[in-house]
């Protein structure tokens, strides 16, 4: 092998290096999968925190390597669940989570010195990550030690997703404050994973969710460095998450495009010195709007070739959806036929063998370049508009993703894009398949718990705490310290969310 990576072009050797060796094309890591495996990170959340537990604690007996939170709407808008706007909403696509008992009930019997955890949440990260940390300390694992992942990528959900709170600068401010804290007290802790899965999820092509993604980071970056945060401190911590769709051999393409460019926009365009700073780590998910309720079961079939291209990508960590998912939520058996999918990959198809197996492939190469060179070109435009903060402020990004997507349905409708049991091959289907139900009495049973919480606390030491909170935030100080306290303090979710509200106001995106 070595002899044949000497023979090759010297273009070709720049442009595909060595495992582990920039441009980081074949993989981050010199020896990928033959060292260790992906973590296996299914993501999980609904009703209470009594039940996400049990399904957390289901999924780590059954070879589960890492948890992955969902968190219901409420909590994603810094809303209590007795808030007028909560009502219909608690627990309905997540776990509810309004206080340090709820954040502590979660996470019971689990050691979090010993599992990973990831938490997709964006306006209020800052404040799940906090009540994260102090249920760590609760459980005596020191801060050096607790290991995840904080999604804080609040870019995309102004683009795609829609659970932002605060005005952009204000978000971007909390964000860059989660990278400071982190970088001296949680220095294990990857501060961000800057979503594409959004995106392309909204009908980007392959292409725009790199550039995207890619442009968004770059925000990131010098959002950071304009606070004074040195490169080569911050970056190595920072993460990606991408979705993977069908086309296999597309989707392994984007992944290896999307670790070069952003090793050369690190080297080239920032300076960095450490190479981890230019390595692109990522999470992948399996393509949620690819699943069909119509002959649901094929999309058991449709989720296991999304992982295989997310493999031969070289992701760092999996999540594969249950085949019920345009349905309802996960029940506990689809959500275990979708971690056996991701095992079965792992242990028995051989594809972690090898270290780069679709590598010098003629057809993957000609695509991871022509991935890389749209997206470069889309990225190009956004650094004309501004970066990615102006681009958004002015539509260009949302008006692609919208062009992009009605050309997908369009191709659908005309039969010109088969989707199998959708627009070709369809039955009369008689089969029912088995649905997650949600308790409809928990908006009432945790509106209850977070008023009983409320009425056993000192509120005098509650009102300094946030009185504080509030101050730094009008000062420009960090505010993780005092988002601490104010949990310390026993505030809740809506309160410490609330107090940021009367500083930076709401977002109020335009017609």
């Amino acid at each position: 092998m070595q002899g044949l990576y000497e023979s090759l072009p010297e273009d070709y050797r720049e442009k595909l290096g060595r495992p582990g060796d920039y441009p980081f094309t074949r993989g981050v890591y010199p020896r990928m999968y033959l060292d260790r495996l992906w973590t296996m990170r299914q993501y999980a959340g609904f009703g209470s925190a009594e039940e996400t537990n049990r399904r957390f604690r289901y999924l780590l007996e059954q070879g589960q390597t890492g948890l992955s939170v969902a968190f219901d709407l409420p909590t994603q808008l810094g809303l209590d669940p007795d808030h007028p706007l909560a009502v219909g909403e608690v627990g309905r696509v997540g776990v509810s989570i309004a206080t340090l008992e709820d954040m502590e009930t979660l996470f019971q019997g689990i050691p979090l010195d010993r599992v990973t955890t990831s938490m997709t949440i964006n306006a209020p990260a800052m404040m799940l990550l906090a009540m994260y940390l102090l249920v760590a300390e609760k459980q005596g694992v020191s801060w050096q030690r607790v290991s995840g992942t904080i999604q804080n990528d609040i870019l995309k959900e102004y683009i795609a997703r829609g659970t932002y709170i605060y005005p952009p600068k204000a978000s971007m401010r909390l964000v860059t404050d989660v990278f400071e804290f982190c970088a001296s007290e949680v220095p294990r802790w990857n501060t961000i994973s800057i979503s594409g899965y959004h995106i392309r999820e909204a009908g980007a092509t392959a292409a725009q969710e790199i550039a995207f993604t890619l442009a968004n980071a770059k925000a990131y970056v010098r959002a950071a460095v304009e606070r004074g945060l040195p490169l080569d401190q911050f970056a190595p911590r920072l993460s990606f998450f991408f979705a993977a769709h069908n086309d296999i051999f597309e989707e392994a393409a984007k992944f290896r495009a999307a670790r070069r460019l952003w090793a050369r926009i690190m080297k080239e365009e920032f300076k960095a010195e450490n190479p981890r700073s230019m390595m692109l780590r990522f999470h992948t998910q399996t393509g949620g709007s690819t699943l069909t309720a119509q002959q649901p079961l094929n999309n058991i079939v449709r989720v296991a070739y999304q992982a295989l291209a997310a493999v031969l990508g070289g992701t760092q960590s999996l999540h594969t959806n249950a085949y019920d998912e345009a349905l309802g939520l996960p029940t506990e058996h689809s959500a275990l036929i979708a971690l056996r999918t991701q095992q079965i990959l792992a242990y028995e198809s051989g594809v972690t063998k090898a270290i780069d197996p679709l590598g010098g492939s003629f057809y993957l190469e000609h695509l991871t370049d022509r991935l890389e060179a749209e997206a470069e070109a889309i990225i190009e435009e956004i650094e004309n508009l501004g970066g990615a903060v102006s681009a958004i402020e002015a539509g260009f990004i949302q008006r692609a993703i919208e062009e992009s997507s009605w050309r997908f349905q369009r191709e659908v409708e005309s039969g010109e894009r088969v989707i199998v049991g959708v627009n070709r091959f369809t039955i009369e289907e008689t089969t029912e398949v088995p649905i997650q139900k949600i308790d409809p009495e928990v908006d009432r049973r945790r509106a209850e718990a977070v008023k009983r919480y409320r009425a056993d606390r000192d509120q005098d030491a509650l009102s300094e705490a946030l009185a504080r909170l509030e101050e730094a935030a009008r000062l420009d100080k960090n505010l993780f310290p005092f988002v601490l306290e104010a949990f310390r303090k026993r505030a809740t979710l809506g309160e410490v969310a609330g107090t940021l509200r009367q500083v930076f106001g709401e977002y109020q995106p335009a017609s």
